[in-house]
This record gives structure tokens, sequence and C-alpha cells, in this order.
């Protein structure tokens, strides 16, 4: 990702700047027994910061056999420390010749791998001091140095991995804005080419009658859905759905649907629970009203709760007809909106008087 390359950047500016202290502790002490070897392992460092420096920022290369390289040559240059102080030097605790270039490798593993790789490269770092300064008598030197390179280690990991995130978010973010303007784009020549049309097919359909009149609801159905699909309000948030978009299907010439202006979040299980409710009213509608009859969706929002209406104006229920038909074994009402509706903890009331019209309501807490 783009984000790491700063990473890598501030790694390769603390192996040259660690280098150079490295290098000017060796030519301040003079107690050293091989400082010859030391010198050289101060080359081997120079040589290997340039190389890392330069594998590291060409990006395909970052694997791991390049992180553990990395960690190879850091642990033959620490473990050469013995040999090139001595053991009275060594005794007095001074600092490893590599000094604090031990810490690269194990910014390298955190800033690829994160948290646990960037800890494990830590605690192998540390094993591999302990072993060279073994003959320390002050032994709270070397756990502080090993407790700060495992902090390093994790601390490093973590903050990639805030940072990954908040870039993978950002252009989350970015597409969705470019959708949404690539959406509203849409949304005008919709508006202006398809749409006209379905609304002209559906009004002169009404005005002929007969077949025509069929074409011209199927158009303002059609019409109805293609509306919904290219609307320019912003996505609802993740997980959710906005219910309003459910029930613009339903709309019709017969039927008339009515939503709040604003989104009617639900979760998506429970939306299409809703949804599906409603279309059994509705299907009941036609089933005992007739094809053509018309009925009314109306959605509020009130209090934490969502309301659905569904109403028309048919003979109604006569009393007794549906736990009647819930005896016989028609469950139309008492599986397919009751039935859905008591799975969500929601409540179905259901109102009709003969020849006055049947009203569903469906109450679900959002």
């Amino acid at each position: 990702m783009a984000i790491e390359g700063p990473f890598w950047r501030a790694i390769a500016v603390f192996r040259v700047a660690s280098l150079v202290y490295a290098a000017v502790l060796m030519a301040q002490h003079r107690g050293y027994e091989q400082p010859l070897l030391g010198w050289l392992v101060i080359g081997v460092m120079a040589l290997w910061t340039a190389a890392a420096t330069f594998a590291y920022a060409a990006g395909p290369l970052r694997r791991w056999p390049l992180l553990a390289t990395d960690l190879t040559v850091t642990m033959a240059c620490l473990l050469t420390t013995p040999y090139v102080q001595g053991d009275q030097q060594v005794t007095l605790g001074s600092m490893p010749v590599p000094a604090t270039w031990i810490a690269a490798p194990v910014l390298a593993w955190a800033v690829r791998h994160g948290r646990r790789a960037g800890t494990l490269a830590a605690a192998v770092v540390a094993a591999g001091e302990l072993w060279s300064r073994a003959r320390v008598g002050e032994a709270s030197v070397l756990i502080n140095e090993t407790v700060l390179l495992l902090m390093a280690g994790w601390l490093v990991g973590h903050m990639v991995r805030l940072a990954k995130q908040a870039e993978e978010r950002m252009q989350r973010a970015a597409e969705m804005e470019a959708a949404q303007r690539e959406r509203e784009r849409l949304a005008r020549d919709i508006h202006d080419s398809v749409l006209q049309v379905l609304a002209l097919v559906q009004r002169r359909g009404r005005e002929l009658g007969g077949e025509a009149a069929e074409l011209g609801r199927l158009a303002g159905e059609q019409e109805a859905a293609l509306r919904e699909l290219v609307s320019v309000g912003p996505p609802p948030p993740l997980g959710t759905i906005d219910l309003r978009s459910h029930l613009a299907r339903y709309g019709s010439s017969s039927v008339t649907v009515s939503t709040p202006a604003t989104p009617l979040l639900l979760p998506a299980e429970a939306a299409a629970s809703v949804s599906a409710a409603v279309g059994a009213a509705l299907d009941n509608v036609r089933a005992h009203c007739g094809h053509d009859a018309r009925a009314w969706v109306l959605a509020e929002f009130l209090d934490g709760t969502v309301t659905v209406t569904v109403r028309d104006e048919g003979p109604g229920i006569p009393e007794g007809r549906l736990e009647q038909a819930a005896a016989d074994g028609r469950m139309g009402v008492a599986r397919s909106i009751r039935g859905r509706m008591a799975e969500l903890g929601g409540q179905v009331s259901i109102v009709s008087v003969p020849g006055q019209g049947t009203e569903v309501e469906i109450t679900l807490t959002a």
C-alpha cells in the first residue's frame, strides 16, 4: 500500500543515523580487543544499509526472503560483539557494536507484517543480544533494552495497521463518492428519457383502457422501481437497508405507496421480512378484492418504531374468517404476516369492518 512508503523512508533514515552512531562509538573506544574486526562489521553494516534501503524502496521485493536476510545480517553483526569488544568491555556493559542499528529489522518486520511479526523479530534480536552479553553483571540494562525492542516492534506494527485501515476507509469513501457522482449523472439522463417515456405510457394506457391499461399499469410499476433504483440519496450504513426502497416496488396505478422523506433504516433481514409481509397483505387484497382494487401503503417512523399500514376499500373480512382459515390450513396471514413479524419481535394489528375495507398495521422497533 502507498501508506507504507513514509514508513520505509523513515526506516532508511533510521538505518543511516544508527550506522553513523555505531561508527562514532567505534571511533571513541580504544579498549576493544579486535578493533579491525569491529571496523569490518561497520563496513558490512554500511553495505547492507545501502542494499536494504534500495531493496525495501523497490516495493515488490519486500518479501519474506528480504526480511529474513535483513534479520540474519543484523544478527551476524550483533553476535560479533563479544569477539570485537573482549571480556572486559562486555562485562562493563558497553553498547553492542551495531548499537541501535539492530532495531532496523524489527521495524521492517513490523511495517511489512504487523504487530506479531514485529514482536517476533524483536524477540529474536533480544535473544541474540542476550547471548552476546551473557556475562554482563547488571541485568537491568539488558532487560530494559529487550523491553524497548519488544515495545518498538509491537507499537510500530500497531500504528502501521491503523494507518492501513485509515487508508482503506479513505479509498472506500473516494469510491463511494465517485459512484455517487456517476449515479447522479445516470439519474439525470434516465429522468430526461426513460422515466418520461414510462410516465407517458402509463398515462396513455389508463386513458385508452383495455389491454393498453394493463400495459400502462406495468409501465407505472417499472417507473416506480426505476425511480428508486436511480435515487441519488447517500447509501445506507453497512448492514442496513432503507425500507423505502423495498416498499416503492409495490407502487402501481392501483397501489399508492407513501413514505417519509427521510430514510427508514432497518437491518437487511428485518427490512426484507417487513417488505414480504406487506407483499402478502397486497396479495390478499388482489385475491379478495380484485386485481384492480385500490390499496394504500403508508410507512411512518415515530419514537424509534417503524409502522407500515396497508389499507384497502374492499368488502372487509367477516368476523371469524381468519381463525377459520388458520384452522383449515390456510396460513397466509398467520405465517406470511404475523409469523414473520413475531420472529422479529414486531406486532401485527388487523382491523376490518364488513363493507368498509381492511387495515393491516405492522409495527417494528428500528
